[in-house]
């Protein structure tokens, strides 16, 4: 992951410097990220990937562009480079990095074991519905709970966290619209 940013940054013939600049984010950690010497928050590679110019997806998944995303069961995987962030990605489609959306599944961790309480932010739209378990959505200072079967739409670029309700965890069918 941290390479394809690293690949596309030369590329685009920009420093670490000016994307850490345009990031927030410092040089140095930048550098952890390429060079795999780090896990970073998904908010974080999603300001990179924005900087870049290349969806999320992309750098999170290591397959060729296709324009036909099949992806068996047996093939995907679930990342959790960090226990301090509270969850795991699961993305659900080997995507090019034209594509607009990105399809993921959320693995909520189980309350007493989440240590995740800052809210993230990121610049695309985000579409949820609760595939197991329950959880509580922070979203821009409100609390609102959520179950099976329940859906919300919203802006990333507000606060926003999930919370577990319980030690069940929950999963999080997730899917990031790039404008």
């Amino acid at each position: 992951m941290g390479q394809k940013l690293k690949t596309v940054r030369l590329k685009s013939k920009h420093t670490q410097q000016q994307i850490a600049d345009q990031c927030g984010i410092s040089k140095s950690l930048l550098s952890k990220i390429e060079n795999g010497q780090t896990s970073s928050a998904v908010a974080t590679l999603s300001k990179i990937s924005e900087t870049l110019d290349v969806p999320l997806s992309w750098v999170l998944d290591g397959h060729p562009e296709t324009d036909l995303a099949v992806l068996p069961k047996a093939e995907r995987e679930i990342s959790a480079d960090d226990d301090n962030m509270g969850y795991s990605l699961e993305l659900l489609a080997n995507r090019s990095r034209f594509s607009r959306i990105e399809p993921t599944i959320v693995h909520v961790t189980p309350k007493d074991f989440n240590v995740r309480h800052e809210p993230y932010t990121h610049s695309q739209d985000e579409f949820i519905y609760i595939v197991e378990g329950a959880i509580e959505l922070y979203y821009d200072g409100e609390k609102h709970y959520m179950e099976k079967g329940d859906t919300a739409h919203f802006k990333g670029v507000k606060p926003h966290l999930f919370m577990p309700v319980d030690n069940a965890g929950a999963k999080v069918l997730t899917v990031f619209i790039d404008d």
